[in-house]
């Protein structure tokens, strides 16, 4: 048991007669309790910021006090995160985000399977040699377990919801594990065609500035100079999305990034190169499409024709996924209403 509750009725289960809970967590190790609250208590300022309860540290105990639903997520949060200190990890802002997210969701979502509620949060994750990413919202719970089941995964939704990242690290997992020979990484190099030949340097060089996102995931789950002797090798391989006709990829764990800006042909053509023994992923964000006027994208089209094909699993992200910066997830959903009501103006008209 990580923290220990101290409470006038039973030890884990407090009860009153009213909505308000109140009862004492107490942590055994004095420095993780310290870890877990944060500099100046920023952590639990953060948990009664986000749960509307109240968190008070007195010592190496904190005295929480809310309804019985809040405070119950805030008690599952603060031992998900020491066990966590517990087992050699940290505890920054972004985890205690993400953990505060998943107690909720435990609540809120009580057919997803990777919780239960009033117990101890359970979060999926992926690890490499380097690291390890644990789940920071329901959503990439859901998306690293259809990475694992699903040879063929849409993760789709607006940017900063680990979608590619998460993507990468599954396929450096793979690939550390055996399960694949390699990894093929491709992504539409010119949002609106594809001209290659007028960019200047050799195919790699020719690309590489479009696929940076993959590249900066690559090296946070692989050693640097592993990943660079690995694309000399060719085990990490660099495929423009219009040089891939004719080919049958097999062995190998396939990244797809920004596949809105595919057309519906290239969008089959690339769905079709699966071989034996492969897994395929594809990453992008509908709201984000830079084809030309009139160009349907083949990502919108995909989702519509797939939705259901055994297989194929579609992991849709939102705004509340956003695991960046807070206040990025409130950029989207600004951006997301504008648009909105401009296209309802639209019809209307």
């Amino acid at each position: 048991m990580n923290g220990q509750e101290l409470v006038s009725s039973s030890p884990r289960h407090p009860r009153t007669p009213s909505d308000t809970n109140h009862f004492v967590l107490t942590f055994e190790n004095n420095r993780f309790a310290s870890e877990l609250f944060g500099q100046f208590d920023q952590n639990l300022k953060l948990l009664e910021q986000r749960l509307n309860i109240d968190a008070r540290a007195r010592g190496n105990s904190v005295v929480i006090t809310g309804d019985v639903v809040t405070t119950n997520q805030a008690r599952r949060t603060l031992d998900y995160l020491y066990e966590k200190l517990q087992k050699g990890g940290s505890v920054e802002r972004s985890d205690v985000e993400g953990a505060i997210r998943m107690a909720v969701a435990a609540d809120d979502q009580l057919s997803l399977p990777t919780m239960e509620r009033k117990a101890k949060l359970t979060m999926a994750q992926v690890s490499t040699r380097k690291k390890t990413i644990i789940a920071r919202t329901p959503m990439q719970d859901a998306y690293i377990r259809a990475l694992e089941r699903a040879e063929l995964v849409f993760g789709v939704g607006p940017a900063g919801t680990g979608k590619t990242y998460l993507a990468v690290a599954h396929a450096a997992q793979l690939l550390e594990r055996g399960a694949v020979e390699k990894i093929i990484l491709s992504r539409p190099a010119v949002e609106a065609g594809e001209r290659l030949g007028f960019l200047p340097g050799d195919m790699k060089e020719k690309v590489d500035p479009y696929l940076r996102p993959l590249y900066d995931a690559l090296y946070d789950m692989i050693p640097a100079d592993k990943v660079d002797r690995a694309i000399t090798a060719g085990v990490i391989e660099i495929a423009p999305l219009a040089f891939m006709r004719g080919r049958t990829l097999a062995n190998a764990a396939i990244i797809l990034d920004e596949a809105q800006n595919t057309t519906s042909m290239q969008m089959k053509m690339f769905l079709t190169r699966l071989g034996e023994n492969a897994r395929m992923i594809v990453t992008g964000d509908p709201s984000q499409i830079d084809l030309p006027r009139g160009v349907k994208s083949g990502l919108v089209e995909a989702l519509q024709l797939l939705n259901g094909v055994e297989g194929i699993s579609i992991v849709r992200f939102t705004d509340t996924d956003v695991v960046r910066h807070p206040l990025v997830g409130r950029i989207v959903r600004a951006y997301d209403s504008t648009y909105a009501v401009a296209e309802d103006v639209s019809r209307q008209g």
